[in-house]
């Protein structure tokens, strides 16, 4: 049996509703997941998941191999219930990490050789290793390791970089996985259309589970970005689940879903709420400005999140300027609430048949960044 299924399709575009069967939990898609890098979605517990409808969140490879450890992992029982987490949890590779965080790196057809940016300590991670530490982590999806190529590059640097990609996809295809997990496999290429559609032909012969579009968000402009959607879009295989990683804002997930894209993460939410900026159906709102100091006003009027329902902009800007937790916390709490809504409506709209009403108006919400 397929573990994803495919519920309505839109006519429009390829946006489409769908279903994706987890070792731990039923996700309904498209869906927005959280990134809780060190085991935690940054000042949020559990409950507030819960309560925000969050159904699936992120772990990161590379941060909870260094710590707390695999052996630590191992005897709590992997990260479900070293965290107490009952919904599903997507690790990623730890390759990203790997490039952008070390100090010094050698690549070797293997894997890399990289310095810890804890201590400078050598360590090793390949195909075998990501899939090693993501077995003991016990997450319901797991990534193949791939180099992330930089952005630019050359169609010859971008071609050797898919040639370790896929070497290493065929490795960690064979590697053993937890009881349930499921793997998907990244399509890299960097922005040239033959090699993005060389990564998905390749990765659907080995008969991944889902299959993800890495290489974004990189440093190119989002007209790239959305030029990379339309390459991959077409040959992207429609039983199985489409990821499109570390994207992004408002607009880019609407892309991304009018594209055929099902998952989406971004640390954006949660981050921008903590420098004090809250998204709306109207565009992003600097809570900590001046002009925010005697609004006693919510900061989304009738939204439904604990932070709109409790407390106004005045109360929650003074909290920001006197770098008091809670702030950080209830701009968090808005922010995811407006991210996994805008995903739940997507669905609604999806079945509905209104779906591309609803994107042009985030569309226009939220212009293309100039």
């Amino acid at each position: 049996m397929s573990c994803f299924e495919v519920l309505k399709k839109d006519d429009a575009c390829r946006a489409r509703r769908g279903r994706l069967h987890t070792a731990h939990y039923m996700v309904e898609t498209p869906v927005f997941m959280p990134v809780g890098t060190q085991g935690t979605v940054k000042a949020m517990c559990n409950e507030e998941l819960h309560e925000l409808g969050a159904q699936i969140i992120l772990g990161n490879t590379y941060h909870l191999n260094l710590r707390p450890g695999m052996e630590l992992m191992a005897k709590a029982g992997g990260l479900h219930k070293f965290m107490n987490w009952d919904r599903a949890i997507l690790t990623d590779s730890g390759g990203f990490q790997v490039f952008s965080l070390a100090k010094l790196r050698k690549l070797t057809p293997d894997g890399v050789k990289f310095q810890s940016h804890l201590d400078g300590s050598t360590l090793f991670m390949g195909p075998k290793e990501s899939m090693g530490i993501q077995r003991i982590i016990g997450s319901d999806i797991a990534m193949c390791f791939d180099e992330c190529t930089p952005w630019p590059a050359t169609h010859e640097q971008a071609e050797k970089s898919l040639d370790l990609t896929m070497r290493w996809a065929a490795q960690c295809r064979e590697q053993p996985r937890a009881e349930g997990q499921l793997v998907f496999g990244i399509a890299q290429g960097s922005t040239f259309q033959d090699l993005r559609e060389r990564a998905v032909n390749e990765l659907e012969k080995l008969d991944f589970d889902g299959i993800a579009v890495g290489g974004v968000s990189v440093g190119e402009t989002e007209q790239l970005m959305v030029d990379v959607l339309n390459y991959c879009g077409p040959v992207l295989p429609p039983a199985k689940p489409h990821y499109l990683m570390g994207v992004g804002t408002p607009r880019q997930i609407i892309l991304g879903i009018m594209n055929g894209i099902d998952m989406f993460d971004c640390v954006l939410p949660t981050r921008m709420g903590r420098n004090g900026s809250a998204y709306t159906p109207t565009g992003t709102i600097p809570v900590k400005a001046a002009r925010y100091a005697e609004d006693f006003t919510p900061i989304q009027e009738g939204c439904t999140c604990y932070a709109c329902r409790n407390h106004t902009k005045a109360y929650i800007r003074h909290l920001l300027h006197v770098n008091e937790i809670l702030g950080a916390r209830l701009m968090t709490i808005h922010n995811l609430h407006f991210f996994l809504e805008l995903t739940r409506q997507a669905r609604l709209h999806l079945e509905a048949g209104t779906f591309m009403q609803f994107a042009q108006q985030i569309l226009e919400a939220y212009p293309e960044a100039k």
